[in-house]
């Protein structure tokens, strides 16, 4: 059996704004974002997005690399949380702004 190995992810100098605004575009992706702001660190399976077991990993990974989320492995399981620190360093108030406007829309949006 193969040990699930931590996910590559961008170090803070190769986070770049087009590729957070992209992630940040979809509303599932910004839902994730959203919840993790709220309540911190989460297991992958535990959102409820409305959409495959497939297109939720799709959106995970369009997250992890565009430097928005990490993913931390703890044996089987694949823990996600934000990057909060990091994005607050790179793009000071961009954060607060997106989840501040996103609060606003009527959820389903």
């Amino acid at each position: 059996m193969k040990a699930m190995t931590t996910p590559d992810q961008p170090s803070i100098e190769t986070i770049e704004l087009t590729e957070v605004m992209h992630a940040l575009s979809d509303p599932a992706r910004l839902a994730v974002v959203r919840e993790l702001a709220l309540g911190g660190e989460r297991q992958c399976g535990s959102f409820t997005l409305g959409v495959s077991k497939a297109t939720a990993s799709h959106h995970f990974r369009v997250l992890r690399e565009a430097g928005i989320t990490q993913t931390r492995v703890d044996g089987k399981r694949r823990l996600l949380s934000l990057r909060r620190p990091d994005l607050d360093d790179r793009f000071p108030g961009l954060l607060d702004a997106v989840l501040s406007a996103s609060a606003r829309e009527p959820v389903g949006v």
